[in-house]
């Protein structure tokens, strides 16, 4: 089971963090400053993977973002670097090569792609393209809602 999911840039800012477990809110902070500091000070060729405390972190680079995933010990790496990819691609294809801006004005659609994918810290849905139909729809309802809304608001200062 996925613990927490952090995105967090090369210096250090978290841009996006998804916990899956309840924790007391300093225990997550310790957490988040512990495994970025182990993150961050790795060089490009070390392994994916490290132990922190009782769990594994595992985590990859994709251009100026960390992703970060916190499992338990006994959790398999190398489906947890999977799901951190198909993470990234459904990104891609929703944002059209996703950036680190992206990711900081659209945080919302960020963890709406994450919440398709995993719930409850297990892999909800691998299909690319399930998880874009669904975000999409969302997208397009939320579009139809405000045009409605802006066509009331036209039609009761009109009246």
């Amino acid at each position: 089971m996925i613990n927490y999911i952090l995105l967090v840039s090369r210096q250090g800012k978290v841009r996006l963090a998804k916990w899956f477990t309840t924790m007391a809110p300093k225990t997550k902070a310790k957490i988040v400053k512990d495994v970025t500091q182990l993150v961050l000070a790795r060089r490009t060729r070390m392994c994916n993977f490290l132990e922190y405390k009782d769990t594994k972190v595992v985590y990859r680079r994709y251009a100026s973002l960390f992703f970060v995933c916190g499992i338990g010990s006994s959790d398999n790496e190398l489906v947890t670097l999977e799901i951190i990819h198909r993470y990234v691609e459904v990104l891609d294809r929703y944002f059209g090569n996703v950036c680190e801006l992206d990711l900081i004005f659209n945080f919302q659609k960020a963890y709406a792609i994450l919440d398709e994918l995993i719930i409850a810290g297990e892999l909800q849905e691998s299909s690319k393209k399930s998880v874009l139909r669904v975000v999409t729809q969302s997208d397009s309802v939320e579009e139809q809602e405000n045009s409605e809304d802006t066509m009331a608001r036209i039609g009761s200062r009109s009246g």
